[in-house]
């Protein structure tokens, strides 16, 4: 670094100023930040007029964290210069950088205001909108862009503008920007993103055929293999969803929502011993993974798989995970095995949770019936009363 620094130091004395500019930028694109600072501030003693240098500088010192010497560059930018409006844009990206968006929105329409067809104020008009969440807003001021020109700093405007609106949920006007974006460069990105707006919009036959086009290109995409999956089984194509789902598990196979999905189609499609596996990979890949506890839990219940359900709560219990969810499912089981105090315990359990449920409720007044607790029926039958009053039943009970 010191042998630079004499060569810079060298240098700054003899050639002339427009090469003394160009080692600036060189020093820049090589990340000798200070070094590039150096230069523009002996060409800032030399022409103290020129704003031009007073931007370079700030944009430099922004990279190093040191806001106080930038903004005091930007704002040292005369009015009546006519690289103000790139002061104001540099003011703006900094203020948008710190959370501060009504303020580098101002000073974004202050320079529109100045350059009123500059397109990359125009640009950067949109991005902040599009950052606030104003989707509607962006997307028309770099629809108004799109004439002129579709791209600009090397963005895509077609495809900008489809993933604004896709942030904004209006898939249906995403998708022809998609298509425009994907006739210059069929990206994995793009294709799964259009798929995906194809998808809310229920055009599944053409997610699938960009999904399958996308897992061809990059079968290592793995949010192509759940997407491709929900799409088929939108199409009644569960064969082929699970085929989609379990070429995803082959690929990335610590994945529990693939195993999640697995065990739902399994059991769409009949196939109760694939989709317990599946649920139980699920689970072994998070303890805690409720979706995947609620529906085996439930599976096991309704196969009348008493003692499998109360091992997957033991075990789930060792894993220090206990979920009100199973208690209903764990009362009828040990009902139905006939261990009547335990079915008594998950029963009362559940119910401090349940007391809007009348199915639940239900079986519980029964239970309690057979077990000869008459005053706690009497007060479940008083709920059920008035949860479905069109029911004799319950009032018969009284």
């Amino acid at each position: 670094m010191e042998k630079l620094n004499d060569m810079i130091d060298s240098f700054l004395i003899e050639p002339d100023a427009e090469t003394q500019y160009e080692l600036a930028d060189v020093l820049t694109q090589y990340g000798y930040t200070e070094e590039a600072i150096k230069v523009l501030a002996h060409l800032q003693f030399l022409f103290p007029d020129e704003s031009q240098l007073k931007i370079d500088q700030a944009q430099l010192f922004l990279e190093m964290d040191k806001e106080d010497e930038a903004l005091n560059l930007l704002t040292s930018v005369e009015k009546s210069s006519e690289v103000y409006p790139q002061a104001l844009l540099t003011l703006a990206d900094y203020y948008q950088m710190i959370g501060l968006y009504e303020v580098a929105e101002q000073k974004i329409d202050e320079a529109i205001a100045i350059m009123p067809k500059e397109s990359l104020l125009l640009y950067a008009k949109g991005e902040i909108l599009f950052e606030t969440g104003r989707y509607l807003e962006a997307a028309r001021v770099l629809e108004n862009l799109l004439p002129l020109q579709d791209s600009i700093q090397g963005v895509d405007l077609p495809l900008k503008l489809a993933e604004i609106y896709s942030a904004g949920a209006a898939y249906e006007e995403a998708i022809p920007y998609y298509a425009e974006a994907l006739k210059k460069e069929v990206s994995p990105d793009v294709l799964f993103h259009a798929a995906y707006a194809s998808f809310q919009v229920q055009h599944y036959d053409t997610a699938v055929n960009q999904l399958e086009n996308l897992l061809e290109i990059d079968p290592d995409y793995f949010s192509g293999y759940m997407l491709l999956a929900e799409t088929y089984a939108m199409l009644e194509k569960n064969a082929e969803a699970f085929k989609a789902i379990t070429n995803g598990i082959a690929r990335d196979e610590f994945e529990k929502e693939y195993y999640l999905f697995a065990g739902k189609i399994s059991l769409k499609m009949g196939k109760v011993k694939e989709a317990e596996s599946f649920l139980q990979e699920a689970i072994a890949l998070d303890p805690e993974y409720m979706d995947a506890i609620f529906i085996l839990s439930s599976l096991f219940s309704k196969e009348e798989k008493d003692e499998e359900l109360i091992e997957l709560y033991e075990t789930l219990k060792n894993e220090h995970f206990e979920w009100s969810s199973m208690y209903p499912f764990l009362a009828d089981a040990f009902n139905r095995l006939e261990i009547y105090e335990k079915a008594y315990e998950f029963y009362k359990l559940a119910y401090t949770e349940l007391k809007d449920d009348a199915q639940f409720l239900g079986k519980y007044v029964y239970f309690l019936l057979e077990e000869g607790k008459r005053e706690e029926a009497l007060e479940v039958i008083g709920l059920l009363q008035e949860l479905e009053p069109e029911n004799s039943t319950w009032f018969e009970m009284t």
